[in-house]
């Protein structure tokens, strides 16, 4: 029997109400008052606020993906393999951006770590079941969850720092400060690398989203030397493994798509 667009029509209306319940709290972070963006804990590892114009792209390709799932090809991913854990993601992650809006930081830290959680369950099943098929997939399921993931590394990075460090505005960087600061550098630029080398073809929209933070590091850290040049430095890194991530698209797209193995699909990140 052909799929129905109504199959599964529970789930799919629960796709819909979470996500714009995850949309609305972050409209209603950057319109409030407080303006958390501009406005929350001014930390060492702090990005400059453009750095958060990616929940735009994040939100306009899930809305793709809410649309996708009444189709038989996005039911079969959606519904039949991501199941439950789309709903869980999009009601974990808005509570978190309201914890992170009220500066409840370190619960803010711990809701991150859940949300990290639930984005690289949903990427395993992505990456690991669901080779693309056709541009859809590409677009609706591929893309929004590779960039999901590469951002909320950085989430959980940053809401360390927001938990735990210390407060740039009124404190210097010591010498713990510039430590932790260049180990998460390090580590941001690393996770970048992983992605490239994940696939033969890398994984672009995932490293795309930590060189994104990386630059935005660098272009907002001004008032310590330390932390400026070393965010450049991993920010160039960063690019080189952005570059490999094209090449790599690149030549799937000029050979025709690769065929791999379920070992092979599976993400290294997570």
């Amino acid at each position: 029997m052909a799929d129905s667009w109504t199959d599964g029509i529970l789930l799919k209306i629960v796709n819909l109400i979470t996500y714009f319940l995850f949309l609305g709290s972050n409209i209603y972070t950057v319109a409030s008052p407080a303006g958390i963006y501009f406005h929350g804990k001014e930390t060492y590892l702090t990005p400059a606020p453009w750095a958060f114009l990616i929940w735009s792209l994040i939100h306009i390709l899930l809305l793709g993906t809410v649309i996708y799932q009444f189709f038989p090809s996005g039911k079969r991913v959606i519904i039949d393999s991501i199941s439950w854990r789309f709903p869980l993601l999009a009601v974990l992650n808005s509570i978190y951006v309201n914890l992170w809006a009220t500066h409840h930081f370190i619960l803010a830290f711990v809701l991150a770590l859940f949300v990290s959680s639930a984005v690289t369950h949903i990427y395993y099943i992505v990456k690991k079941h669901h080779s693309p098929q056709e541009t859809a997939d590409e677009l609706f399921v591929h893309l929004p969850f590779s960039l999901y993931h590469g951002w909320t590394t950085v989430l959980v990075v940053l809401s360390a720092f927001e938990a735990f460090g210390v407060n740039a505005i009124n404190q210097r960087d010591g010498v713990w400060t510039k430590v932790f600061v260049f180990l998460a550098l390090f580590f941001l630029e690393g996770t970048a690398a992983t992605y490239a080398f994940s696939t033969p073809e890398g994984d672009l929209p995932a490293s795309i989203a930590i060189a994104w933070s990386l630059w935005a590091i660098f272009a907002h850290q001004t008032s310590s030397p330390f932390v400026h040049w070393s965010a450049l430095a991993f920010s160039i890194l960063a690019l080189i493994w952005v570059a490999k991530g094209a090449y790599g698209l690149f030549t799937r797209g000029r050979g025709g798509r690769i065929a791999l193995l379920d070992e092979e699909r599976a993400p290294l990140v997570g």
